[in-house]
């Protein structure tokens, strides 16, 4: 039988930072990459924030696999419309921030970059969309490859392995039936809970790992009071929406009130066609005389 689980964003701040854990993180991430994926340790990240704002609304997390290369995990709760040029700005920093001074170009770490967001980003109808960098001939349509020599030199096979990539799970838009195993994991992600006929890696060690009444005393109450933070946000995303469409209405209708004073309505009269009040009708004949 299934169990709600501890939301995945605050675990990754809290419990799969823990070396015993990192079961769960390389099962989703071997899941998402389709890899094998080991994770060496974890990096400095921006997830350690002092206030609840930042702890809770995002949550960064650096690793470097047995690979030696390093996967951004970001994940984001709320609205950010320009979400897209933060990933590109966190994949570049880290870029640069793992090339010492001195070091050959070459020396460069395949950056990954994963995002799982909580809102709708962009437009498009998928849930899980990756992006890698390719070089497209203007004229000839070709793919620009890596020569011979730089494939044996640098142990790439593509310039798309040499570039950042990054991958965006948007979590909302899952239907919520699990056609596969990275389906799995993103039914987990939304929900909190793993079915009993889950297969993916790591789900299982989810499963145990991140029981909510296997917290500790001070954990359970930093995981209630990051719930009550979700409620919260919620009800001011819900109350930022209505109040915009309001204005939407609004403004129509006072657009529609003012196609009517050249019909030499009476104000009462108008204002029953638009719903708004005679007072603001008169309002707004005195502003458009």
């Amino acid at each position: 039988m299934s169990k709600k689980l501890i939301h995945f964003d605050w675990a990754v701040k809290k419990l799969l930072r823990n070396k015993a854990n990192f079961v769960v993180l390389e099962g989703f991430l071997s899941e998402l990459l389709f890899d094998d994926i080991k994770i060496q340790e974890i990096l400095e990240s921006e997830g350690n924030q002092e206030f609840d704002d930042d702890k809770y609304n995002r949550v960064d997390l650096l690793t470097q696999n047995s690979k030696n290369e390093l996967v951004i995990i970001e994940i984001q709760n709320t609205y950010e419309i320009d979400y897209f040029h933060r990933m590109a700005y966190g994949a570049s920093k880290v870029l640069t921030e793992n090339l010492t001074l001195g070091q050959p170009y070459s020396d460069i770490k395949k950056v990954i970059s994963v995002n799982i967001v909580y809102f709708d980003l962009g437009q498009g109808k998928d849930y899980v969309y990756r992006g890698t960098t390719n070089f497209e001939g203007l004229h000839q349509k070709d793919i620009l490859q890596l020569s011979g020599k730089q494939k044996e030199t640098f142990s790439k096979q593509n310039i798309s392995d040499i570039f950042p990539e990054y991958y965006i799970i948007k979590v909302n838009q899952f239907d919520d039936v699990a056609k596969d195993r990275l389906d799995e994991w993103i039914y987990f992600l939304k929900n909190s809970e793993v079915k009993d006929e889950f297969q993916a890696k790591g789900l299982a060690e989810a499963k145990e790992v991140l029981d909510v009444m296997r917290l500790d005393k001070e954990d359970y109450y930093g995981y209630n009071r990051y719930l009550d933070y979700l409620h919260v946000k919620a009800s001011e995303a819900l109350t930022l929406k209505l109040e915009a469409e309001e204005r939407v209405r609004k403004d129509e209708r006072i657009k529609f009130a003012k196609s009517l004073f050249s019909t030499h309505l009476a104000d009462a009269e108008i204002a029953k066609h638009t719903g708004l009040s005679p007072e603001q009708i008169a309002q707004l004949r005195a502003e458009n005389p």
